[in-house]
């Protein structure tokens, strides 16, 4: 492959794997995989509605309106210094549809997702003050230490999966460093913290 198709490679592995995906694919998860494939189709939606609403839709326009009022490019709001405000939009979104979760009264199970999200969105924060972490990699942890979590409290064999969300890590990573946006230890961290949050949290619920 050449070199341009390489980068455009990089790119849109790096938009499709957006770290705003990991609680929709947990939820997605949980009503197929768990004793909530039992509850209403329509009931089932309104929970995805919710979740792509304030974990995507939401932080996904509100970064965007801010990069873009701040005259930057993608690459140049992947700086440290500039991602602060990106980490705290996408954490009060996560936070305002967990209360919401919580107001409404949905099962823990449904909760603990989004609060498993919601920290790993903390823990990137805190550390991005005094060194650039992957949030990419951090999402994809957090899918990995869920799975190896919910297989243990649903007792259910996650090799072929996760088997495929290590090869799906090692494309994002790859990706972000073709993209010159981490570096190897940057990425390796970022999947460790996703996978140590999500993994601890989920058990101890």
């Amino acid at each position: 492959m050449k070199e341009k198709q390489i980068i455009l490679a990089a790119r849109i592995i790096s938009m499709i794997f957006t770290p705003f995906y990991l609680p929709l694919v947990g939820m997605a998860a949980l009503f197929m995989f768990s004793y909530l494939s039992l509850q209403p189709l329509g009931y089932k939606l309104s929970v995805l509605l919710l979740v792509y609403l304030f974990t995507i839709l939401l932080p996904t326009l509100l970064i965007r309106f801010y990069r873009l009022h701040q005259g930057w490019s993608l690459i140049e709001m992947g700086a440290k210094e500039r991602r602060m405000v990106p980490y705290i939009i996408s954490i009060v979104c996560y936070f305002a549809c967990y209360q919401i979760m919580m107001w409404r009264h949905f099962p823990y199970i449904i909760g603990i997702v989004l609060l498993t999200a919601l920290v790993i969105q903390v823990a990137c924060a805190l550390i991005n003050i005094w060194w650039k972490i992957s949030t990419h990699s951090a999402a994809i942890g957090g899918i990995a230490g869920a799975l190896i979590a919910f297989s243990f409290k649903f007792s259910f064999n996650p090799i072929w999966w996760l088997c495929f969300i290590i090869i799906l890590a090692g494309l994002v990573g790859t990706a972000r460093m073709i993209l010159r946006q981490h570096t190897l230890s940057q990425v390796v961290a970022g999947f460790g913290v996703g996978f140590v949050c999500a993994l601890n949290l989920i058990i101890r619920f």
